[in-house]
């Protein structure tokens, strides 16, 4: 039974939030470095927040939302983790519908955030099915990260130029990201562009799902060849965006699984408990920064935490 305050619980910090790090971060001295927004430093460990609080507060302002409503969302874990927290301070309730394959650990942060998870048998299209018909079954609230174009607006109001105020010079070359609903990668583009950069867009892929499992929004597993065919277009803000010819040039990157854990390893020794997502997305930077030269600005994100991953092939030879 889901459970919530009737009114607005004291103590909310979403608003207090400081902006995450941006550092730069060599692992190759003869490219130099690449500049990583250290998103896995969120309340809740992934960029995710930032587009939960954003939803979340647009549709409380409007009226939408209050205090007790239902808030409902097709997550792979992180944008679920990111919403229950978020339905917690707001004094909400919140379902997540979660592929079966997702880490435990996943559901265990959800439901410890007062959470509801829900299991589903198949890909995200399925989830997102099962998500859509119980909201019209019980007249739940749908954040719908995939199409909800707040997703977008939340990096290019607040992420992007937060980097720009960070980075040397106050200017990007290049963006890279990971893509599962394309609201980072599009958003911050957005933001750079309308600052006046002559930026690119970059989508990094990786070459076979087997590394990333079922985690579609941060790693782009819509792309991957273990889901075939009915999940290519799994997300409207991304689809429209690279079939519109205001995208940045946007390039897609295909990235081995193997080097994205190799990477990802890579970053643990530097001190950045990250999820293998952000091996992904330096990879893909470090493909960027090799074609545009060592002075380039080149911007990525680490998207998440390590401890989602416990059970993760990624800790194959360190579990006891």
């Amino acid at each position: 039974m889901l459970s919530a305050p009737s009114f607005a619980p004291t103590g909310e910090f979403l608003h207090r939030t400081g902006p995450t790090p941006l550092a730069a971060v060599t692992l190759d001295p003869a490219l130099g470095p690449v500049w990583c927004k250290l998103e896995f430093l969120n309340p809740s460990g992934s960029t995710k927040d930032r587009i939960a609080r954003h939803i979340l507060e647009k549709a409380r302002r409007r009226g939408v939302l209050k205090p007790g409503d239902t808030v409902v969302e097709a997550s792979s874990g992180s944008t679920s983790i990111a919403l229950a927290l978020a339905c917690a301070q707001m004094g909400m309730k919140f379902v997540a519908f979660i592929p079966s394959s997702a880490t435990n650990e996943r559901s265990l942060m959800i439901e410890a955030l007062g959470g509801r998870v829900i299991r589903v048998e198949g890909g995200m299209a399925r989830v997102l099915e099962a998500a859509r018909e119980a909201a019209a079954t019980e007249g739940w609230f749908e954040s719908r990260q995939f199409e909800n174009p707040d997703n977008t607006e939340a990096h290019r109001l607040f992420t992007g130029p937060e980097i720009l105020s960070q980075i040397g010079g106050s200017s990007v070359d290049a963006v890279v990201s990971g893509v599962g609903t394309g609201g980072t990668l599009r958003g911050l583009w957005e933001a750079f562009r309308d600052a006046g950069c002559d930026v690119s867009a970059h989508a990094a892929i990786p070459c076979c799902g087997e590394v990333f499992g079922a985690n579609a929004e941060c790693c782009s597993l819509a792309f991957s060849s273990d889901v075939p065919g009915v999940v290519e277009c799994l997300s409207a803000i991304y689809e429209s965006w690279k079939q519109g010819g205001d995208n940045g040039n946007l390039r897609e990157w295909r990235i081995d699984d193997r080097r994205c854990l190799e990477l990802t390893r890579e970053l643990w020794k530097l001190g950045f408990p990250v999820g293998p997502s952000s091996g992904l997305n330096y990879a893909a930077a470090l493909e960027v920064l090799r074609e545009k030269g060592p002075d380039a600005k080149v911007v990525t994100v680490f998207p998440d935490r390590m401890e989602r991953y416990f059970s993760h092939k990624i800790f194959d030879g360190l579990r006891m």
